[in-house]
């Protein structure tokens, strides 16, 4: 009786959901100044501006060669490292703590650039027994965090737009 009254749950609520047009927002929260850039990195190929890409892709952020009309994304520098959390027994590195920053800009036409910084950490626990696997692990990992630093940049330039509105 109770796993009836629970499917039924979940159907009415799956039904209501879908019934009011409900959507995962993507790219409406960024300012209007901000849907048209160019973007700019020392590196068109590293994985983090391929990352900072994709991120602009899915929010709907048309990505135009420079121009003097068009705000610019400049990922200026992106540094990682990774600092040993806790020991085992015999001494061995057991878990590290990695750390990714990234320092950016978005420059306004006419206008002066503002500066973007992010800093994503994670935790690894790094068992030298299973070297191969951890390896793998570990470059998801940091292929993760550099996702969430180009979400991490595109939300801070969500938050420019205050700072637009009070500019012009």
């Amino acid at each position: 009786m109770f796993n009836t009254f629970k499917k039924i749950a979940l159907v009415a609520s799956v039904a209501a959901i879908s019934a009011c047009g409900f959507h995962f927002q993507t790219g409406q929260l960024i300012p209007k100044e901000l849907q048209t850039i160019s973007f700019e990195s020392a590196d068109k190929y590293d994985p983090m501006s391929m990352a900072m890409r994709k991120q602009l892709q899915m929010n709907n952020v048309n990505v135009v060669d420079p121009r003097s009309d068009v705000p610019v994304l400049r990922i200026h520098k992106v540094s990682t490292s990774d600092e040993v959390v806790s020991v085992f027994k015999q001494g061995r590195e057991a878990e590290k703590v990695l750390i990714m920053n990234v320092n950016a800009s978005v420059r306004l036409p006419k206008q002066d650039a503002h500066e973007i910084s992010v800093k994503v950490n994670r935790t690894f626990f790094d068992n030298s027994r299973a070297a191969l696997a951890k390896s793998a692990e570990r470059d998801v990992i940091w292929n993760d965090m550099r996702e969430q630093a180009a979400r991490q940049i595109i939300a801070k330039m969500v938050a420019l737009q205050h700072q637009i509105k009070t500019t012009k």
